[in-house]
């Protein structure tokens, strides 16, 4: 008639992790039953991560070895029991057990009024719980103890309900009518401290009971007007036989046993013969509950939970604050209202706390200690990128791609979309740069245009200065491809049209610097040179180099050819959009190819930087691309530390400060003369004095 008891172990688990109680203490009695509930518990503990600070086994009996022995033997008990971290003890035992807790509570009550030494250990609130072994003889050891201790200790008991007609019947009880009951006898006078007329107690020490009294005024320590668990048991059990006999008398289905029964009577049945009976038996007792046996004969039924109230007139009452079904489906099987459940006064927070430290609070991962319980750990924070979003986790999670952790590490913010738009003050000021130089350019083959016919203008191969200025106006505008968030079409084209618009600037600089030095051979007479002067000459240097660069681009786009993509990782608060160059070694090989032309352009003019008067553009030429180098060389550095949309301002503005080099150190001068100084773009003059 008692449910299975590895159900309740269940029970306890589930309210130790209700209330997230991981650090728990465990007292029983010196016996194999005890051995029995550590080892079971301890098991179940493990897999649910919950550890146990102390494991206490009282013994059987109290050796009658003297008063003050026992006190202090109370007493060695205290500091495991009230200064453990442990808030929550599980009791499990058997009367001796009851015993040992009453005597140390008793004893620990007595320390703190004698105040000995004891007394600076002040206890702190316990929730104790107690097993359905523990609550049958709860009753008979509370009477007359101050129970203040175990208020709000929670109770297994075995189910129970309430049965119609029962608070009816106690209150009809006549002990003048109770033919001879010795147990309703013994027990009225014992709990009215009075004595029943012709009973065995001696009438002239003890007050003659009036047959008035009610059991209703009892306090609940000595009697309950409703039903206990054990008593439903007791009534249930007994319906059960009666079942069992009227399946025996009414069943047809062996015709030995019925002939059996009827010559032997119901009186003389032998108990085993029906054990096979109870298995499978079901009905429905008057309380409206079913009542079933499973296959091995145990009793499917749960357990209640009842929360212990004391007051102040060393009563208690007993609540129900939830159940174990196992009939339910699961994940229903067990039910606790925590608002129902009165806690001890001693809390200053309920639910109290019942773990080996602190919980870890979000944004904290749990470290674990060396050599201590897995229960007992360091809280540390989580490393970057990573969050913990609840209490207690055993380690940090990373946040999504496209988030990241915000700055107490609990939650992931979206990243943002970052990209160089035409709409921020460093995309609007280089958008505004490259259309200002632009227009400048523009002017300045407009000027160039115009004054085709004058000395300055024609010297040094007029096509090739026209080349040169086109193609370092598109330089600037080729710019505005880098600005706006990426697509197919603008990564397809940045790049390459940056590749083969500067190849064409630098090689019609290399062209107009080997011009120089061609014209200046070729003025000796009799030499060589002379046959290579013309256009094409300089015509076949620029299309020539500027073929093997396109042909390099051709390549690139053909293989592995630059697309939009989304960097999530270089920044940990943004989404970067950026074009993906496909072939980086591609890439590198068209910087590479216009650093080997500024190169040798930059040597061939510095040679030539001491040629006459006449031919003095080289001087120029050199320092244009000392300009052009040096931009380029500290751009590569630069542009491998930056990240986002600040890579590509810095290539933006690697452009546009060569290009602005280019411009400048090659055409100012000419401006200034052919603008300011007209009188100067003479031949005579030319020839005659540096411009």
């Amino acid at each position: 008639m008692v449910p299975n008891e590895e159900f309740q172990y269940q029970g306890i688990i589930h309210l130790l992790l209700h209330f997230g109680w991981k650090w728990v203490g465990l007292i029983t009695t010196d016996n194999d039953a005890g051995e029995h509930f550590f080892q079971v518990l301890e098991s179940m503990f493990f897999q649910h991560g919950i550890c146990s600070d102390f494991r206490q086994l009282f013994p059987k009996n109290l050796l009658p070895s003297g008063i003050i022995h026992i006190f202090h033997l109370f007493l060695s008990y205290i500091p495991q029991l009230t200064q453990s971290k442990a808030c929550a003890i599980i009791i499990d035992g058997e009367n001796t057990t009851i015993t040992w807790l009453m005597g140390i509570l008793f004893a620990k009550m007595l320390d703190s009024l004698m105040a000995v030494n004891y007394s600076k250990m002040k206890p702190a609130g316990k929730v104790w719980i107690m097993t359905a072994q523990i609550d049958i003889m709860l009753h008979t050891f509370l009477k007359g103890f101050d129970m203040q201790e175990l208020h709000g200790a929670l109770s297994f008991t075995i189910h129970s309900k309430r049965v119609p007609g029962f608070q009816e019947f106690l209150q009809t009880i006549d002990i003048s009518g109770a033919n001879g009951d010795g147990f309703v006898k013994g027990f009225w006078e014992q709990v009215f401290d009075c004595c029943i007329p012709n009973s065995h107690a001696p009438m002239n020490l003890i007050e003659p009971c009036t047959g008035e009294e009610s059991l209703e005024n009892l306090p609940t320590s000595f009697f309950e007007m409703s039903m206990t668990g054990h008593s439903y048991s007791i009534y249930n059990a007994a319906y059960t036989l009666v079942h069992a006999f009227h399946t025996m008398y009414t069943s047809r289905s062996n015709t030995r046993a019925l002939k059996y029964v009827d010559r032997l009577g119901p009186h003389t049945v032998e108990p085993w013969k029906l054990h096979s009976l109870f298995r499978g038996i079901s009905f429905n007792n008057n309380a409206g509950d079913e009542i079933t046996f499973n296959e091995g004969g145990e009793l499917a039924a749960g357990f209640d939970i009842m929360n212990v109230i004391t007051f102040s007139n060393n009563s208690y009452g007993r609540v129900k604050v939830g159940w174990l079904d196992p009939q339910a489906p699961p994940g229903k099987r067990f039910t606790i209202d925590e608002e129902k459940i009165q806690w001890h006064g001693d809390f200053i927070q309920v639910p109290p706390f019942s773990l080996c430290n602190d919980r870890c609070h979000p944004g904290y991962f749990k470290k674990k200690n060396e050599g201590e319980k897995f229960c007992c750990y360091d809280c540390e924070s989580c490393p970057e990128g990573k969050i913990a979003n609840q209490e207690d986790m055993d380690y940090c999670i990373s946040c999504p791609e496209n988030q990241y952790p915000n700055k107490g590490k609990v939650n992931c913010i979206p990243k943002v979309l970052n990209f160089l738009s035409f709409e921020e003050p460093l995309g609007i000021s280089l958008a505004c740069l490259a259309l200002f130089l632009s227009v400048i350019t523009a002017a300045v083959l407009g000027i160039f245009i115009g004054h085709r016919d004058t000395p300055i203008v024609k010297a040094n191969n007029r096509s090739l200065t026209y080349i040169l200025l086109i193609s370092l106006l598109l330089s600037f505008l080729c710019t505005l491809l880098f600005i706006g968030k990426p697509n197919k079409v603008t990564c397809l084209f940045r790049q390459t049209a940056f590749g083969i618009i500067f190849s064409i600037a630098v090689s019609s600089v290399l062209a107009k610097t080997i011009t120089v030095v061609v014209v200046f051979m070729a003025s000796k007479p009799g030499n060589i040179f002379q046959k290579c002067i013309g256009k094409r000459l300089a015509h076949s240097i620029v299309l020539s180099c500027s073929l093997i660069q396109a042909a390099i681009c051709v390549i690139w786009l053909s293989t592995s050819p630059p697309f939009p993509d989304l960097d999530m990782h270089s920044v940990s608060e943004e989404i970067i959009a950026a074009c993906n160059e496909g072939s980086v070694t591609m890439f590198y090989c068209i910087l590479g190819y216009m650093g080997f032309l500024a190169i040798v352009s930059f040597t061939v003019a510095f040679l030539a930087r001491k040629l006459p008067d006449t031919f003095n553009e080289a001087k120029f030429i050199t320092f244009s691309m000392l300009v052009f180098c040096s931009v380029w060389l500290s751009f590569v550095p630069t542009y491998l530390s930056t990240s986002g949309k600040y890579m590509v301002a810095v290539e933006i503005f690697s452009i546009l400060a060569s290009t602005t080099g280019l411009l400048g150190c090659i055409f100012f001068p000419k401006c200034c003369i052919i603008v300011i100084r007209p009188d100067l773009n003479k031949k005579d003059q030319l020839t005659r004095r540096k411009y």
